[in-house]
């Protein structure tokens, strides 16, 4: 057998035999738990089942799903935890450093359920982000926050009762009666996902009584099936009016004045007997009817059976460009 032969085999024996030690060394030096991952990725027949309805259920990555259960043992309850803890420290983190930008877009959002009805503000960097379904999510969420609100508010109403609620006030808001925290958390939450600076600005809400309805309107409106009676648009209003008899017409009547609220801005209602022109013009009665400028606003009611009352109007983004100035 030749010298070089002889080296040849003699280093294939020392490679075969410190590889083997090594590997037996890396395997003892592995942590309890990663036995404990390996056991459940390989005993269980059904973690890949178990990783896709995490993934959606929770709409997290693929990785992210993955992690969680191998964390979590395989336990399909704490790993949905453990997700959105460390999506909301992510979120938290990426609120902190994001705070401060301005949040000149974003949607105004409608709710109504039965002799109640809310608006809300929800602001964002970009018009490209309130279009997207997480934006609109949150939007749905803060609605539904308040709207809850307002059916846990116990007054007694003989005509009507109307509120707001600035920022620091909708953020405090419970999530919901099925999710945990408050709408703030759900705020950094979409902070965290979308990686813009964002506002719970603003909420209105409007409970009636009978014998009074609220008419709305929503411009640029979208309507999406998952959003059940959530309308997201640009502009928002709410219209209290006073009936003087029950009309098949009444929603299309409520639909028109909210019309009228977002495209003339008025400041107050007025009355009936308002001259038009000069200050008049601001008042919602003496205001030429937006759609059919030759009777005032007061001149198309009169006939309809009702009396406006009182309103809310919402404008996305009203206010910034006066706070920057």
């Amino acid at each position: 057998m030749s010298l070089l032969r002889s080296l040849r085999l003699c280093l294939v024996a020392r490679t075969g035999s410190r590889q083997q030690v090594g590997s037996v060394l890396l395997q003892s030096a592995q942590p309890w738990h990663t036995f404990q991952t390996e056991t459940w990725l390989s005993s269980s027949a059904s973690s890949k089942d178990l990783l896709m309805k995490l993934r959606r259920k929770t709409g997290y990555s693929f990785v992210n799903c993955k992690k969680a259960l191998e964390t979590c043992g395989g336990d399909l309850e704490q790993a949905e935890i453990w997700l959105y803890k460390q999506a909301q420290q992510e979120g938290w983190s990426k609120a902190t450093k994001l705070h401060g930008r301005k949040t000149k877009e974003g949607l105004i959002g409608l709710l109504q359920n039965g002799n109640t009805a809310v608006l809300v503000e929800v602001n964002c960097e970009t018009d490209f982000v309130s279009r997207n379904l997480k934006f609109q999510q949150l939007v749905q969420q803060v609605a539904l926050g308040t709207m809850l609100h307002c059916q846990s508010l116990k007054d007694q109403l003989s005509t009507y009762s109307k509120g707001f609620l600035n920022s620091s006030e909708l953020s405090e808001l419970p999530a919901g009666p099925d999710r945990d925290g408050s709408l703030k958390d759900r705020l950094a939450l979409a902070i965290g996902k979308l990686g813009e600076n964002m506002t719970l600005k603003r909420a209105a809400w409007v409970k009636v009584s009978s014998g009074f309805y609220i008419g709305s309107y929503v411009h640029g409106a979208e309507h999406s099936p998952s959003f059940h009676n959530l309308v997201l648009g640009k502009y928002g209003a709410l219209v209290i009016c006073e009936m003087s008899e029950q009309k098949a017409n009444l929603e299309d009547v409520g639909r028109r004045l909210g019309q009228h609220v977002v495209g003339m801005a008025p400041l107050s209602v007025g009355s009936l007997a308002d001259e038009p022109g000069g200050e008049a013009e601001t008042k919602m009665l003496s205001q030429p009817y937006l759609l059919d400028p030759s009777i005032t606003l007061g001149q198309y009611v009169q006939p309809q059976g009702v009396s406006v009352v009182d309103f809310v109007r919402f404008e996305c983004g009203e206010g910034e460009e006066a706070t920057e100035a």
